[in-house]
């Protein structure tokens, strides 16, 4: 097992998944409940990475960060280092890729949820933060669980866009799916087998997870 790998692989999912989510619940309530009139075009772009190569995005991507670009000269001026072949490159172009598995859920819970439990609410004197804590939240939970754990397990098995934006770098952007490709171009395929199961069993179980929280929270709804 690459334990530095893994530590990476882990890193970089919580970090997508703890960005993401408020990003996610801002933006699934929004296409919820007040569609732009280009809601076509706003859902096209959320959902682009679905359908677009890896390495199409990942070359986007390269563009975008690149010492020469923008983001690029910004990131190097107030960092002093290249964003591009770096962790944080990593966590950038994931936030994009993971995008569409964290609106979906979110959205859908919106969508579900009777508005008019919030007249219900403010009748009896609630304030906007507290109807969102304890009214909203609830009732859209396992949406938000869905969405976590759905974003979570994709990162850790991201692998083309990864490799194009991040390199190969120990101890920085090599990935758990990068070490796996190396072992298999090595032909060591005993080490790439284990951390394949390994990934396989921990995705297994994490959606196992959601799925019994998600029953659970809608049998305490009932």
């Amino acid at each position: 097992m690459d334990w530095s790998a893994l530590s990476i692989s882990l890193k970089l999912a919580f970090w997508t998944s703890v960005l993401l989510l408020p990003l996610g619940l801002v933006l699934g309530r929004w296409l919820a409940w007040y569609p732009p009139r280009a809601a076509a075009w706003v859902h096209s772009l959320i959902f682009l990475p679905l359908v677009l190569p890896p390495t199409v995005l990942g070359y986007y991507a390269l563009l975008a960060i690149a010492p020469d670009a923008p983001l690029g000269m910004l990131w190097q001026s107030l960092s002093g280092r290249s964003l591009a072949f770096s962790f944080e490159a990593l966590l950038l172009v994931s936030l994009v890729a993971n995008l569409p598995f964290v609106v979906q859920p979110i959205s859908n819970s919106y969508q579900a949820l009777d508005r008019d439990i919030y007249d219900a609410g403010r009748v009896c004197g609630l304030a906007p933060w507290s109807l969102f804590w304890r009214i909203e939240l609830p009732l859209i939970w396992p949406g938000v669980l869905s969405a976590t754990m759905l974003t979570f397990t994709h990162t850790l098995g991201e692998f083309g866009v990864v490799l194009m934006v991040g390199g190969n770098l120990a101890g920085e952007t090599r990935t758990l799916s990068i070490a796996i490709y190396d072992e298999v171009q090595a032909l060591n395929m005993s080490a790439a087998g284990q951390m394949s199961l390994f990934l396989l069993l921990l995705a297994f179980s994490a959606l196992l997870w959601m799925q019994w929280q998600n029953r659970r929270a809608r049998r305490l709804m009932l």
